[in-house]
């Protein structure tokens, strides 16, 4: 996993943006650290590694170079920065941004290498569309990543997975013209972007719709992405469908977002395809069900990636 400090501290105390998940993350993540003498024989183990700042030329793979360097000199509109939203803005929200593209593509790069599951614990940046920045996402990390695989690592075809309650329209826009680059979003149908971009496959859910309806239409994404036969999977793995998140309206228990993470990693261990985990939207109230979920994510993760798997039941 790839992790910095700025990932919270970049963002302003004041910000409608729960900051605190990522640190609180993190230290739920303790345990499981290699090297720790609290980790227990037999539990999934995660290396956390510390990101280089994203370069400008991996950056223009999925942006304009107009955005780019607007962004870079500080230069926004106070109508763009709006619509990003992550405000009041810090003085170190250029280098948080390029730290936190750079811990996505840093993931990429490991999980094509070495195989397995990698993840940065933070991003999932799909509001980001080529030209502008919304719904707190400045650039598009899952694009960057997936046209950075398919130019400059070798593989052939990606399969990008949205899980998050929001559709990931940014995403949808930048790769519409890129056939190797498959995109499927599992979104609620009346949350944000009220405006919906068109994936590849879109499938919406209508709210308060639950664990099974919920499960369903996860089994037919991943059905949709292996007919892709990708080489790499990049997961958009926002737990915002909770029904304790402010901005979900899915109503997903814990035990159905744990069972749609075993399915995701099952399947994709099923067919020997890497994945790279983006952590996505979650918001609950209190932040405690967000970061149980986030927690139960990355260890699920690390379980399958080294060869061990948990079991979710009861679903809802």
């Amino acid at each position: 996993m790839w992790y910095h400090p700025l990932y919270t501290d970049g963002i302003h105390p004041d910000a409608r943006f729960p900051r605190d998940r990522y640190v609180r993350v993190l230290e739920r993540l303790t345990p499981y650290r290699t090297g720790k003498q609290e980790q227990a024989e037999g539990s999934p183990f995660i290396e956390i590694h510390t990101p280089k700042p994203i370069k400008r030329e991996h950056l223009l793979l999925a942006h304009d170079a107009e955005y780019v360097d607007r962004f870079l000199a500080g230069t926004l509109t106070e109508k763009e920065i709006k619509r990003i939203g992550l405000t009041p803005w810090t003085e170190d929200m250029v280098q948080r941004t390029l730290l936190l593209m750079g811990g996505a593509l840093e993931a990429t790069e490991h999980a094509v290498q070495f195989g397995g599951i990698s993840a940065n614990m933070a991003g999932g940046t799909h509001h980001a569309h080529r030209n502008f920045g919304s719904g707190y996402c400045v650039f598009n990390d899952l694009a960057v990543c997936a046209l950075h695989a398919l130019q400059n690592l070798n593989v052939r075809r990606v399969a990008v997975l949205d899980l998050d309650v929001h559709q990931g329209d940014g995403t949808a826009t930048t790769l519409q013209h890129v056939p190797e680059a498959l995109t499927v979003s599992v979104h609620c149908d009346v949350n944000f972007p009220f405006r919906k971009s068109s994936s590849d496959y879109d499938l919406p859910i209508a709210a308060e719709s639950g664990d099974i309806r919920y499960l369903e239409a996860v089994e037919e994404a991943l059905d949709l992405c292996f007919e892709h036969q990708p080489e790499l999977l990049l997961f958009q793995a926002g737990v915002d469908a909770l029904a304790a998140d402010a901005l979900g309206k899915l109503n997903v228990t814990r035990t159905g977002m744990q069972r749609r993470n075993e399915i995701v990693f099952e399947r994709a261990s099923k067919h020997n395809v890497p994945v790279v985990v983006f952590m996505g939207g979650g918001y609950a109230k209190p932040l405690d069900g967000t970061i149980d979920a986030f927690e139960d994510l990355f260890t699920q993760a690390a379980s399958w990636s080294t060869g061990r798997t948990t079991t979710a039941s009861n679903v809802q």
